[in-house]
């Protein structure tokens, strides 16, 4: 059974960083585009991040300078380095991939559990 697990979260000053890294598990033939979103307290979910199989990356304009998303592929694992952090940073981030599994014939959409992010001021 395909899995994703973020870790990494945790209570980070203004200014400081953070690194979140998901990883994949399973019966997995392929990963394709890989995203990291977040979601605030009463806020909709929102693309953070997001990084192709081949290293393309795109970014939120919120995050862009600050963000930088990343991936191995031969680790099917993904990462997310916060730097200069902001108290409206603070969320449940969620690792995101379309995953082609053993037995399928297309790829789906995965979520992980989700892991807080929390900037105090």
């Amino acid at each position: 059974q395909v899995q994703l697990v973020e870790s990494g979260g945790g209570l980070v000053q203004v200014g400081g960083s953070l690194s979140l890294s998901c990883a994949a598990s399973g019966s997995i033939i392929s990963i394709n585009a890989m995203a990291w979103y977040r979601q605030g307290p009463g806020k909709q979910r929102e693309l953070v991040a997001g990084i192709t199989t081949g290293g393309i990356t795109r970014y939120a304009d919120s995050v862009k300078g600050r963000f930088t998303i990343s991936r191995d592929n031969a680790k099917n694992t993904m990462y997310l380095y916060m730097n200069n952090l902001k108290p409206e940073d603070t969320a449940v981030y969620y690792c995101n991939a379309e995953i082609l599994r053993g037995g399928s014939i297309s790829y789906r959409s995965y979520w992980g559990q989700g892991t807080q992010v929390t900037v105090s001021s």
